[in-house]
């Protein structure tokens, strides 16, 4: 079988491995402008002599596809643009664009596509990949574009993924060690909605606040119906949370203002705790009725939760005891994040599991964090498990 040195194999091209994620590294682009990230993968894909590509795909996303057409298709994403945060490391590779950083491992996530790419022309070459596989390069997982939509919506509407049978993804994990890997079925990562609340009133001068309607004093009563919506609203077994994260009013010491902004986002993991939260928010926000005053909300959707399908995660589980039978595994949500796969997920039976890439070196490393880095060694490890979980999403028909 393909996969029974898969190990082996990876491990041979981890040079390359750690080659392409510095690169990558070294060279961070925000989402919707990864013009510079697009052609380095296009031209690596090509020099493994892959030649049905598709570019462009949400500006500069690339899909490769290996296989004569042939059901069953599966697609395996890797997410490649960065953030916007300074990079605090010193290694040689760290990011010489101020004020861009790869602090959510994404160039892992592309480096490990990548090598699963390689391995994976090998077998075609070999006569040992049946069906379809499609890879997914995908940009701006982080960030919207003018019209508020991430990348694995255009993904979607260009229509790659019509045929597909599975999705398959991972993230990088750097509160778990090389050698462990966390996975969940079901809501596995969170809705995201923001939301903006203007209360308006009438101001006036601070030495006389009984002549006018003072939102400062308005907005205490909504900020305690937020706080204590989800411990007296709520059902206590659902997953939910709602947090401000700005208040925005005043010019002056002594004025009182017209307005006072509240902006904050909400987590859930299900549409129903989602609408719920919507509505109480809503409820809330007319207390200001009561004094007086008046309000306006906004509310921006952002992604749909993650979604994983059990079916899929017994494949990796399954690769997993194969290929690492010694690896920990953590059965548990990876928390109230969100990831824009679960756009993906909502349409096509999919998963993604979380690869810890820790360093054991007693120092915490969080995501979306200046220091952020990954332990190398987890790059051989995706890319065996991409590949050994490839080979038996297609004999399985795809997950069916």
């Amino acid at each position: 079988m393909a996969n029974e040195n898969i190990v082996d194999r990876a491990e041979e091209i981890k040079t390359w491995l750690v080659s392409w994620r510095r690169h990558l590294h070294k060279y961070p682009e925000l989402s919707f402008q990864e013009k510079q990230t697009s052609k380095f993968i296009e031209s690596v894909l090509r020099s493994m002599g892959i030649l049905k590509l598709e570019t462009g795909i949400g500006k500069h996303g690339i899909v490769a596809t290996l296989g004569n057409g042939e059901a069953p298709v599966i697609a395996i994403r890797a997410d490649m643009d960065a953030l916007p945060i300074q990079e605090l490391n010193d290694d040689e590779y760290a990011s010489t664009y101020h004020g861009m950083m790869h602090a959510c491992g994404h160039d892992a996530h592309t480096a490990i596509l990548l090598g699963t790419a390689k391995l994976l022309v090998e077998d075609y070459e070999a006569g040992n990949l049946t069906g379809t596989v499609k890879l997914i390069f995908q940009p701006a997982e982080e960030d919207t574009d003018e019209h508020g939509i991430t990348g694995a919506p255009y993904v979607l509407q260009s229509g790659v993924l019509d045929d597909v049978d599975a999705a398959l993804a991972l993230h990088m994990c750097p509160w778990r060690q090389v050698g462990e890997i966390q996975v969940n079925d079901g809501p596995s990562m969170a809705n995201i909605d923001n939301f903006e609340l203007t209360i308006t009133g009438t101001g006036g001068h601070g030495g006389y606040p009984h002549q006018g309607k003072d939102p400062f004093w308005m907005m205490t009563y909504v900020l305690q119906g937020i706080y204590s919506l989800i411990s007296r609203k709520m059902n206590p077994l659902d997953v939910g949370t709602i947090s401000v994260g700005q208040i925005q009013g005043g010019t002056a010491m002594n004025v009182i203002p017209d307005q006072v902004k509240i902006r904050g986002t909400m987590r859930s993991y299900t549409d129903d705790v989602r609408e719920q939260l919507k509505r109480e928010l809503e409820q809330i926000a007319g207390v200001v009725h009561a004094f007086g005053g008046d309000y306006e909300l906004q509310l921006e959707q952002g992604e749909p939760a993650l979604v994983n399908d059990r079916k899929i995660n017994d494949v990796i589980r399954q690769a997993v005891g194969t290929l690492f039978p010694n690896m920990n595994m953590y059965e548990e949500p990876f928390g109230m994040g969100s990831e824009d796969f679960g756009h993906i997920t909502k349409q096509i039976p999919g998963a993604m599991f979380f690869l810890g890439c820790g360093f054991d070196d007693g120092i915490m490393r969080h995501l979306h964090t200046p220091d952020f880095k990954i332990n190398e060694d987890v790059l051989p490890i995706g890319t065996a498990l991409f590949t050994a979980c490839a080979h038996q999403l297609l004999l399985d028909g795809g997950g069916k």
